[in-house]
C-alpha cells in the first residue's frame, strides 16, 4: 500500500482565479509527477530520509494539489518548513526491504513573473553591492545570507574575473545579469553525464561544459564572487514546449537555476528576486516549476537519508511535466 505524505485540498481561490478569462495569456496550470527509485542488492534494515519534493506557493505560483506517496509505508512521517521556506518531509522505515519507491504528484498554477521587466531601469551593480555591504548597526537584509560561499559555491578570483566582464559597476543590474546568463549559455557545452555532484565549480568554468546544476552553481558563484545576493532554485521544467519553439534543455528531468535579488523589482517589494535559467539563456516564466530554495544543491536536495545495510543499489529518476491549459501558449 502506498501511504500519502501530503496531500493538501484544492485552494479555492487559485481556481477561482485560473477560470478568470483576464488570466488567460498570463499563467498555466502544470501537473508534475516525480518518480525516484531505489534497487537495494540487499536488504535495508532501517532507513530515515528526508523530501524536497513539494512545490513552493508565492507570488509566482500557486499549489494546488500535492500527493506523496512512499512504498513500503512508513513507520513515522512529519512534515515542516526549513529556514529558507521549502516543505520538507521526513518519514522513516523500521522493516526490512529491498526496494524504495517515492512518488510524488503535483499540480501548479504557474503566474507569468515580471511581465513588464526593463533590465535597464534596475540599480547599478555598484549601487547594490554598496547596498548590501555589511555596516555596523545598520538594518539586517534578509537577501545578504545569500552573499557568501556555500558548500557547493565556492569564491574565486577566476570566477570574479569571468564575471566582471558582464557586472561593470555603472551597468543595471539586471541587464548585467541577464547579459552574464546569456555568455554562460554560449561559453559552457550542455554535456550530461560530464559532471557530478562532486564536481568543484571552478572546474566546470575550466572545463567549460556541464548540466544544470553546474550552470546554476556557476552564475550563482559569479554574482557572489562580485558582491550580489544570489540563491539556487530547483524545479522542474514543462516537456512540451509552445508551438514553434524548441524544447527547454533539462526537461522530462528535475531543473535548476537561480534567482538573483534586484530591489525594486516588483512595485510592492514582494518579489524582488528575479529567476534566470542559464541553461536555456531565459527568464523563466510560464514553464519553470519551483520546488525549493537555497543556497545551493545542498540546500533543496529531493530526496536524501541514512540507511543501514542494503549493499549496493540502483537509482532511477522519473520526471514527467505536463501543460494542463491550453489557453497559455507562450512564455518562457
Amino acid at each position: 500500500m502506498s501511504t500519502p505524505i501530503e496531500s493538501p485540498s484544492l485552494l479555492h481561490e487559485a481556481i477561482t482565479a485560473a477560470r478568470d478569462p483576464d488570466w488567460s495569456q498570463d499563467w498555466a496550470r502544470l501537473s508534475v509527477e516525480h518518480e525516484t527509485l531505489y534497487d537495494y542488492a540487499s536488504a535495508v534494515d532501517h532507513a530515515q530520509h528526508i523530501a524536497c519534493l513539494r512545490p513552493l506557493t508565492d507570488q509566482g505560483q500557486t499549489l494546488l494539489q500535492f500527493e506523496m506517496d512512499v512504498r513500503p509505508a512508513p513507520a513515522q512521517h512529519s512534515v515542516r518548513r526549513d529556514a529558507h521556506g521549502n516543505s520538507r518531509a521526513y518519514f522513516a522505515l523500521n522493516a526490512p526491504h529491498h526496494e524504495l519507491r517515492v512518488v510524488a504528484r503535483s499540480q501548479v498554477l504557474v503566474r507569468r513573473r515580471h511581465a513588464s521587466l526593463d533590465p535597464t531601469q534596475s540599480l547599478s551593480c555598484a549601487a547594490l553591492r554598496d547596498h548590501l555591504t555589511y555596516r555596523a548597526k545598520a538594518p539586517f537584509e534578509p537577501a545578504s545570507e545569500f552573499l557568501f560561499a556555500s558548500p557547493f559555491v565556492p569564491l574565486h578570483a577566476d570566477l570574479k574575473r569571468y564575471a566582471e566582464v558582464s557586472l561593470r559597476p555603472d551597468r543595471p543590474v539586471a541587464e548585467a545579469a541577464i547579459d552574464l546568463m546569456r555568455r554562460i549559455h554560449t561559453d559552457f557545452e550542455y554535456a550530461p553525464a560530464s559532471t557530478d555532484i562532486s564536481t568543484p565549480v571552478i572546474e566546470v568554468l575550466r572545463q567549460r561544459k556541464g548540466v544544470c546544476q553546474d550552470f546554476a552553481h556557476l552564475m550563482i558563484a559569479c554574482l557572489r564572487s562580485c558582491g550580489l545576493a544570489a540563491r539556487y532554485v530547483s524545479g522542474y521544467l514543462l516537456t512540451r514546449p509552445p508551438p514553434g519553439q524548441a524544447p527547454l534543455v533539462g526537461a522530462d528531468a528535475s531543473h535548476a537555476w537561480l534567482s538573483l535579488w534586484v530591489p525594486g523589482l516588483s512595485p510592492d517589494g514582494q518579489d524582488d528576486w528575479l529567476d534566470l535559467d542559464p541553461t536555456n539563456n531565459c527568464v523563466p516564466a510560464l514553464h519553470h516549476v519551483r520546488v525549493a530554495q537555497g543556497r545551493d544543491f545542498g540546500d533543496v536536495t529531493p530526496l536524501r537519508g541514512v540507511i543501514r545495510g542494503g549493499g549496493e543499489h540502483t537509482l532511477v529518476v522519473r520526471v514527467t511535466t505536463r501543460l494542463l491549459d491550453e489557453s497559455a501558449q507562450s512564455g518562457g
